[in-house]
């Protein structure tokens, strides 16, 4: 156990969780909503991050309101979900894109700022 006040949870680095990777095979852009499948249900035992996302996956949530709700960078939850995807235990829905679409790079600024409040 620690001697410091607050949360006593195990801190595991962002490069831990991801493996050392910074992106994934899925492309996920921050507005992406995924979902868990069927048989990510099925599975009986996750650890830490992953299986959290699957509990906040029971709804469609975006891949922004994960990162917000673990309070985990963008780029590592892309990372996470990512596999997930391709482990078939979430699914990705795909908004199409319009030219009336924001700067990808400013939202992502935008919710860093908001992460570091």
């Amino acid at each position: 156990m620690s001697d410091l006040p607050g949360d006593d949870r195990l801190r595991i680095r962002p490069y831990a969780l991801t493996g050392g990777r910074v992106r994934s095979s899925v492309d996920l852009a921050i507005e992406t909503l995924v979902r868990a499948t069927p048989r990510a249900l099925e599975v009986e035992r996750l650890a830490g991050e992953r299986a959290r996302i699957l509990e906040l996956c029971r709804r469609p949530q975006s891949i922004a309101e994960l990162s917000a709700h673990l309070g985990l960078a963008l780029g590592v939850v892309r990372v996470l979900v990512g596999d997930m995807v391709t482990e078939n235990l979430l699914v990705a829905h795909h908004s199409p894109v319009g030219d009336d679409r924001p700067d990808l790079r400013l939202l992502e600024r935008v919710l860093d700022g908001l992460q570091a409040l």
